[in-house]
């Protein structure tokens, strides 16, 4: 299979195991889902959502998050863990919002990772999630595994397997794709002991790890 017809069939393969997904992360806005991306760090997503309800009545605006404590906000994310860095990510990132950007999270790329906490793959979902814009694609740990798994790239710096993916992938892709690896890797494609047999890529996966 040339590697055009092969890529056409892994995004065929993925549309018939998860045809309607969208982004885990519980929110209603945009700087919800960057506040809430930048808890994901380190840290499940259901463990995020458990934390966000609480934490979005609390601070219901960036500017709210931009003149809080960070003793207080830490201790409202403690569960997320590295609890002190994230707060000071989502007060620095409310008074960028607040201060550089009428209050309105930006819509480009570059605009965006100027936001504390908001690095590429940050800055890739909330604008593909929330507003449509394809800049990139999100590449956290699941999509750098079976990317890798896939014989998509050869890279495991995040930066580079993004490059390589932009470059095989149809841009109108970019959004959905990820948000399809990224259940892909939470159900049967997971890091110790995939269960193959589960995954409708099994017979275009060559990857040496497989357990069948």
């Amino acid at each position: 299979m040339k590697n055009k017809e092969r890529i056409t069939a892994i995004l065929q393969k993925l549309d018939e195991m998860y045809p309607n997904v969208t982004c885990a992360l519980h929110h209603t806005n945009a700087f919800e889902l960057l506040a809430a991306t930048i808890l994901s760090a380190q840290c499940t997503d259901e463990r995020v959502n458990k934390v966000t309800p609480a934490l979005f009545k609390k601070y219901p605006t960036p500017k709210d998050f931009a003149v809080a404590s960070q003793d207080e906000v830490a201790n409202d994310i403690r569960s997320t863990g590295f609890f002190n860095n994230k707060a000071k990510s989502l007060i620095g990132a409310g008074k960028a919002i607040t201060e550089r950007f009428g209050g309105k999270v930006p819509q480009t790329l570059a605009e965006l990772i100027t936001v504390p906490g908001a690095a590429r793959k940050t800055a890739n979902v909330v604008l593909g999630t929330v507003f449509g814009i394809a800049e990139g694609v999100v590449v956290d740990t699941h999509v750098l595994r079976i990317s890798n798994r896939l014989g998509l790239t050869k890279n495991t710096d995040p930066v580079k397997v993004e490059q390589d993916l932009m470059k095989i992938l149809p841009k109108e892709r970019w959004i959905q794709f990820s948000h399809q690896i990224i259940h892909l890797g939470r159900g049967p494609c997971v890091a110790r002991k995939p269960k193959c047999a589960e995954c409708r890529l099994n017979q275009i996966c060559k990857s040496p790890d497989k357990t069948i």
